[in-house]
């Protein structure tokens, strides 16, 4: 079976968008945790 240039040239589309999505997911999780850590440690000093 002969794989044609269109399908993979979808095939790694995907993948990238699948990364990226994942990526911007951690960054998004990783700066409401930090935010929320930060809070919490401001609140607790005073």
């Amino acid at each position: 079976m002969e794989a044609s240039a269109s399908t993979i040239l979808a095939t790694v589309a995907l993948g990238l968008i699948v990364i990226v999505t994942g990526g911007i997911t951690y960054l998004t999780a990783a700066e409401w945790r930090d935010k929320r850590r930060q809070k919490r440690d401001s609140l607790g000093q005073r």
